[in-house]
Formats: C-alpha cells, sequence, structure tokens
C-alpha cells in the first residue's frame, strides 16, 4: 500500500467484546497498529459488567483479566490521541461491528467519534474483490496469503495479522483510491436486474423488499446480487 503526499495515514485495529449487540454488549480490548509511525496501542477494558462464557471462550478474556482494567472512559480519550490527524481507521467487519461499537462506548461517556476519520472496511473489500475466495474471515484470508499463525481474536494480534494480510490484497494501491472503491460500492454504483425495482441503484431498493426476496429463496438464486446486499449492509 502506498500514501500518497498529504494523504490520510492508516490506523489498523479490532475490538474484543462480551457479545455482539453494540446497544447492550461492551467492548474489553482495544488494540491498534499505526505502521507508518510503527507504534501501537493496546489495553484492556473493564465492561462494569461480567463477561459471558461463550465471549470468554472465543477471545479467552475473563473477568479476572479485566477486574482492573481502566475503564472506556479512560481508554476512550487516550484511544483518540494516539489516533491523532487525518486518519483511517481499518478493521475486519468494520462497518457492521467495530465501528458500530466505538460508536456505541463514545456515546456512553458524551463524546463522540472524531467526525474526519474515515473507515476501511476489509471484510467488505475481500467480498467485493475477491469473490473466488469461499470464506473471507480473517484467519481465512490469513492462511491464502501466508501469513503466520496468530493467537485469533486478540485484539492486537488480529490487527498485525491483518495489516499483513490486506497489504498484500491491495498490492501497491494507494489509500485515497482505496477509498474512493470502497465508496463507490458504498454509493450503490450497481443496479437492481430484475423485478418492480429494475434499473434502480441497489441503494435505492426498499430493505423491506430485499428482505422478501430473501425469504422467498429469489434473491440465493442470485448470488452476486445477493453479494451485494451484504456489502451495502441492507441484509445479514
Amino acid at each position: 500500500m502506498r500514501r500518497m503526499a498529504g494523504s490520510r495515514r492508516p490506523i489498523f485495529y479490532d475490538t474484543e467484546t462480551t457479545g455482539v449487540k453494540p446497544t447492550r454488549d461492551r467492548i474489553v480490548e482495544l488494540a491498534a497498529y499505526d505502521p507508518e509511525r510503527d507504534r501501537t496501542y493496546c489495553s484492556f477494558i473493564n465492561p462494569e459488567s461480567s463477561i459471558p462464557a461463550e465471549a470468554s471462550a472465543i477471545s479467552g478474556i475473563t473477568d479476572e483479566m479485566v477486574r482492573d482494567a481502566p475503564l472506556f472512559r479512560e481508554i476512550g480519550p487516550a484511544f483518540i490521541e494516539f489516533c491523532e490527524g487525518d486518519v483511517i481507521l481499518v478493521a475486519h467487519n468494520n462497518d457492521a461491528f467495530d465501528r458500530l461499537f466505538l460508536d456505541a462506548e463514545y456515546g456512553r461517556i458524551g463524546m463522540k467519534v472524531p467526525p474526519n476519520w474515515k473507515w476501511v472496511d476489509t471484510l467488505k473489500w475481500s467480498r467485493k474483490y475477491r469473490p473466488d475466495l469461499p470464506r473471507h474471515s480473517l484467519q481465512s484470508l490469513r492462511e491464502v496469503y501466508g501469513v503466520t499463525a496468530n493467537q485469533a481474536h486478540r485484539a492486537l494480534d488480529d490487527v498485525k495479522v491483518l495489516h499483513q494480510v490486506f497489504s498484500q490484497m491491495v498490492d501497491d494501491l494507494d489509500w485515497e483510491t482505496i477509498l474512493s472503491l470502497l465508496d463507490e460500492s458504498a454509493q450503490g454504483g450497481a443496479r437492481m436486474p430484475f423485478g418492480k425495482y429494475q434499473g434502480r441503484p441497489l441503494l435505492e431498493v426498499p430493505k423491506d423488499y430485499v428482505v422478501w426476496l430473501a425469504q422467498k429463496g429469489i434473491l440465493g438464486e442470485h448470488e452476486a446480487l445477493q453479494k451485494q446486499f451484504l456489502e451495502l449492509g441492507v441484509i445479514s
């Protein structure tokens, strides 16, 4: 990956949480890597609640490990300081998970995510530009690109793997191009190929209609279209 003169600086990051619902669950670990400055950030976070056993089984993080950790009200400002300047926050499944958790945590302490931050979701990139792959999880991509195994589902380890994987995926593309290509997808450049909304940009197709197509099995017959609606977050 190249960085054009005067362009934004990438920050790869990851969260470990008590569950999958940002409005209810909490972040228990936050890690980031700034490859241009060769700096890392990593901290446990006391979620002010017990960590469910199923979450601990995935991340390996227990109540005892976070009991004396700082609260997010202490971590939040420190993380913003780490991400100073014009940055791009890069995470795997960023748009549907990590970014939502950051938004929720900052909201709880009366703060907002800095409006100048840009975002890249490497899961969306993988689904869009590597449709030949059967799976797009970070660990599956790690195997595809021959990146050394890590301690999966621990934040800093996943961040470093993500940096290596995504660097290979985009090769020498600069960050402005990466942002532009993802933005084109988000703006719904593709159009509905059939039905009552034929010819309309995908983002203009009512969500209830897309859900109806999925429930009737019609969407499943059009794999490429189904992937596009997944990338746009219209269905999950």
